[in-house]
């Protein structure tokens, strides 16, 4: 006879709970750091923008007292509103790591509840990326075992799956017992929610803060003993079947080869370098290695030929970008941009930065076309290559066939997460708190209390954080401008 399994809510909260500080390779304890400093800074990044500060406007919101700061303000509220807001302005510039095995940004739905909730229970660094980890585990599983059905039938995974990563993190952080646990996973299931229709909007944010709400709230009924059925996502009427379909999932992607290695550690896990659409950063990168290792320059150029993977085309190919959301989906003007101003800015996006007489002359003279030797259908998707012509008559080129973000074989450095870190802080907090807050998230491990971090978190309000040209870390000025 075949033995029964248990549901599948239990043995996805005995594997949560298996993840252990022996399950953290270097690797691992080094990239799960990193996706946290990541997500701080891009937090800090969204709280000056109108999705956040409408949310804070909205009544009912962030209006009680609690122990959780909302970050780049000196608010403390509960933690079911910090991790709403936060959790929105984690998101808000879009600017997050994602994963290409997930269809998402894994880590927006993990670290505003985990703080949020660190605060008001009290936890050390290590305890938090355990929890992390653990979480990150859960959520890219379940996204093999969905994906990418899932994603094309227009669900929102950063949302509909992450709520269950928000679950797993902040059940994991209060130690749960497997059977709340679980419940704490059913709770999740009805409340998976996040249409792709809605892109384009500030509904988009919303989602990532809905879902970490949602997650942090299901872990808090389920600690007080709330009910649910833990059969809740094998049911014919549950989870898989409503939002995939019978038959369009395989269950035990979920479980097989657990931690080993872990997801945190693999290779599609990725940071956005530039604060753009991801599908123009292999060729941004391709532009700076010409600026960086051939001298070109804009007063050299004549032409400028950029030649993406073909899927990468049709939401970057935008000539003439007006508005701010168009350059971000411009790979015309990420590249021009980079040959301008090397790495691109947060500044670089807004306003009338596309609109610049210089940056005009330049993608007159630039052209956009799929590559013709890099397949379709090839294993190699996000690759590109750009070629420039020099006054002299050259023809200079560089290319890479493979560039998701920055990470497995192609990790950001430390001077280089450390410049994007400090381009997004300057817009939430004072310019004295950046680097010692750099320092502090870089040795998360060793903090013993969530709380010197958060501290460094606090300013009085987002229009009132100085404004100022540069920031110093280690002596070395960084050449950034603040917009209000």
């Amino acid at each position: 006879m075949a033995q029964i399994q248990d549901p599948i809510t239990l043995r996805l909260a005995d594997h949560v709970k298996a993840i252990g500080r022996h399950s953290l390779s270097l690797r691992g304890l080094s990239m799960a750091r990193t996706g946290i400093i990541d997500t701080i800074g891009v937090t800090l990044a969204g709280v000056p923008e109108n999705c956040t500060k409408i949310l804070l406007k909205t009544p009912g919101v962030a209006t009680a007292s609690g122990k959780a700061l909302v970050m780049g303000t000196e608010k403390r509220t509960t933690t079911l509103d910090a991790a709403f807001i936060n959790g929105t302005a984690s998101h808000a510039l879009d600017y997050d790591d994602f994963s290409s095995d997930f269809g998402g940004h894994q880590s927006v739905p993990l670290v505003a509840p985990l703080f949020a909730l660190a605060e008001e229970r009290g936890a050390n660094g290590m305890q938090i990326l355990l929890a992390y980890v653990a979480a990150m585990e859960a959520l890219i599983r379940l996204a093999r075992a969905v994906n990418f059905v899932h994603y094309d039938k227009g669900w929102h995974p950063t949302s509909t799956l992450g709520v269950f990563g928000a679950a797993a993190a902040c059940g994991y952080l209060v130690g749960l017992d497997r059977e709340r646990l679980a419940t704490a996973f059913a709770l999740a299931a009805s409340m998976s929610s996040g249409l792709k229709a809605n892109f384009g909007s500030m509904t988009k944010p919303f989602h990532v803060g809905h879902c970490a709400r949602n997650g942090l709230l299901a872990v808090l009924m389920a600690e007080q003993g709330f009910e649910a059925r833990h059969g809740v996502m094998e049911h014919k009427q549950g989870f898989f079947d409503v939002y995939n379909g019978p038959g369009l999932y395989d269950v035990e992607k979920l479980f097989t080869d657990w931690a080993n290695p872990l997801e945190v550690e693999g290779p599609g896990i990725a940071l956005k370098q530039f604060p753009c659409c991801g599908s123009t950063h292999p060729a941004i990168a391709m532009m700076l290695k010409l600026a960086q290792e051939e001298g070109v320059t804009p007063a050299n150029v004549t032409k400028i030929e950029i030649l993406p993977h073909a899927r990468r085309m049709p939401h970057t190919d935008n000539p003439w970008p007006v508005t701010p959301l168009q350059a971000k989906f411009s790979v015309q003007y990420g590249v021009v941009r980079a040959l301008l101003s090397g790495a691109p800015k947060i500044n670089h996006f807004e306003g009338t930065a596309s609109l610049e007489p210089e940056v005009q002359r330049l993608l007159s003279i630039t052209t956009a076309a799929p590559h013709p030797d890099m397949p379709r259908d090839g294993k190699d998707q996000w690759g590109a290559e750009v070629i420039v012509t020099t006054l002299d008559g050259r023809r200079l080129s560089r290319r890479v066939n493979q560039m998701v973000g920055r990470g497995g074989d192609n990790p950001m450095t430390s001077s280089e997460l450390w410049e994007k870190f400090a381009d997004c802080a300057e817009r939430g907090i004072p310019r004295a708190n950046i680097a010692p807050l750099f320092d502090k998230l870089e040795s998360f491990e060793e903090i013993h209390d969530v709380h010197e971090v958060t501290r460094l978190l606090e300013c009085p309000a987002p229009s009132e954080a100085p404004r100022f040209t540069e920031v110093e870390r280690e002596g070395v000025p960084l050449q950034t401008s603040w917009v209000p």
